[in-house]
């Protein structure tokens, strides 16, 4: 019904533009914001979800940064920017933007399985993939048995007289973890950022292997997650509530109340389960990787504004084979197809943009997000001179949409919700962005270094994060066709208006 409603209300513009006797007055539409209607409608769900189905097939291979399969995707994006008439803005006159970039092949074969004493024998419970277990996404190659030992959130801190591996002896076993940290960003800022550095993946990885740690399971999801540290012969995987709750039974403790007595009282509660387990994991490991942002520009026509640069975002790497292929359509296939689908009506425009619009497509977002640190540490253009960047990362899954950091920049925001309020209604969500947690997003890493940005996504329908069901079935297109029109007019007032410093109006909450 919505794009019955939308198809119409498209007609009626051109015809009213066709129609002398029922076209609006020059005083109720001017010509340019026919012209931006116009532009505006050739923005297609159809032509949007076909960009996602293209970078979900096979012969993408999930895109993993540092496979051919991302090399791929990477090229067939690079030529619809040289089809539309964008400028490479890469190194040495190409579209990519080279980085060095690390990563693990998943095949077949990977295990978790818990041994049973009964009778005098050992049965063996086989967990089930992709629901009980993932392969870690960065683990060595091998198989380890051993008892798992229980080491709450993986944490040495002296100067918070905190130690998890305190009181247990890890060497040649397993380890069971929790991540992130026993506190909250939310709920005590000061002592989160104390507490922070001990949150990240690699952190936890390398201190179980410093306390002699040869395996781990890691209770995430279980979803896959190539963010991680690479050690040979260090074998893990993620496992979730099923594995979790048998490593409990017969303990004498429950891992809520386990947990919830290490974020009350900030004290290890690591123990011995007397469980034995075994990983075995199928690996191949390449530190010689490279990665790739692809970047293709829209000069604008004013001689000083056109130094004054717009990005519009979104990675296109996803997760690669873990041991199956994980498309990654919402995740972010759909943030890529949103990006593309306004480069061409941009590009097509027959209304010039005085400021210039650079769109970055990144890589290794899903190993660190590297590719984003690589371009603010290396930039095209000044960052300074970058007076906003628009990132999508989970766009094409719902039928609402959040803006994260809208409120940190409400000048900024209110290019996209005037676009919204007057011509496409759908319900957004404006949100303020402390952004103090380890960075989950491209965004981050430009808010880091001043750049004013707003993160789009997409939410109000079921959505499957880094596994096997993030594929085409789960994609709204209607919602994608939504956001780029809300982007694309927003942009171009934003592009053509007079002055514009969105760094003097943040909002400090």
């Amino acid at each position: 019904m919505r794009q019955q409603v939308k198809l119409i209300f498209g007609l009626l513009i051109i015809l009213g533009l066709l129609l002398p006797g029922v076209a609006p007055s020059q005083s109720t539409v001017k010509p340019e914001e026919t012209q931006l209607l116009r532009a505006m409608h050739s923005i297609s769900s159809h032509t949007l979800f076909d960009y996602v189905k293209e970078l979900t097939s096979e012969k993408y291979g999930g895109r993993l940064t540092g496979t051919e399969g991302f090399n791929q995707a990477a090229r067939w994006s690079a030529d619809l920017f040289k089809k539309w008439g964008l400028k490479p803005a890469g190194d040495k006159g190409t579209y990519f933007q080279e980085f060095p970039i690390a990563y693990t092949l998943i095949f077949p074969g990977c295990e978790v399985v818990m041994h049973i004493p009964y009778k005098g024998t050992t049965l063996k419970k086989y967990y089930h993939y992709f629901d009980e277990f993932i392969p870690g996404s960065t683990s060595g190659s091998g198989e380890i048995t051993a008892e798992v030992v229980y080491v709450g959130y993986g944490v040495t801190a002296p100067e918070l007289s905190y130690d998890d591996y305190q009181g247990v002896d890890v060497k040649g076993k397993i380890v069971l973890m929790e991540r992130e940290v026993p506190v909250s960003p939310d709920k005590d800022r000061d002592l989160f950022l104390k507490w922070r550095p001990y949150s990240f993946h690699q952190y936890k990885l390398e201190n179980a292997v410093a306390h002699g740690a040869k395996g781990m399971l890691y209770n995430y999801g279980p979803i896959a997650n190539p963010n991680n540290s690479y050690r040979e012969g260090f074998i893990y995987s993620h496992v979730g509530p099923t594995v979790v709750k048998d490593i409990f039974a017969g303990t004498g403790r429950t891992h809520e109340e386990v947990v919830a007595k290490i974020k009350k009282e900030l004290k290890p509660q690591s123990f011995a389960t007397g469980k034995v387990f075994t990983i075995k994991n199928k690996t191949e490991h390449h530190p010689e990787g490279i990665g790739y942002n692809v970047l293709a520009l829209l000069e604008g026509s004013d001689p000083q504004l056109k130094d004054e640069i717009i990005i519009i975002g979104a990675h296109l790497d996803h997760l690669g084979y873990c041991y199956t292929m994980i498309p990654g359509a919402n995740d972010n296939a759909s943030g890529v197809a949103v990006v593309l689908g306004v480069a061409e009506a941009l590009a097509k425009s027959p209304v010039e943009l005085k400021r210039s619009v650079l769109f970055i497509l990144f890589g290794s977002e899903e190993q660190g997000v590297v590719g984003s640190q690589y371009y603010c540490q290396h930039p095209i253009f000044p960052l300074e001179k970058t007076v906003a960047f628009i990132n999508m990362d989970g766009v094409g899954c719902g039928d609402k949409l959040s803006a994260l950091a809208a409120d940190n920049y409400p000048e900024f925001w209110a290019f996209f919700r005037e676009a919204n309020e007057h011509y496409v209604h759908r319900e957004i969500r404006a949100r303020y962005f402390a952004n103090l947690a380890r960075p989950r997003l491209d965004a981050a890493r430009f808010l880091w270094k001043g750049v004013p940005t707003i993160s789009w996504s997409a939410f109000g329908a079921p959505s499957y994060y880094h596994n096997p069901k993030d594929d085409i079935d789960t994609i709204t297109p209607e919602i994608m066709e939504d956001l780029a029109q809300i982007l694309f007019l927003g942009v171009v007032k934003m592009a053509n208006a007079d002055q514009i410093d969105f760094r003097k109006s943040s909002a400090c909450h």
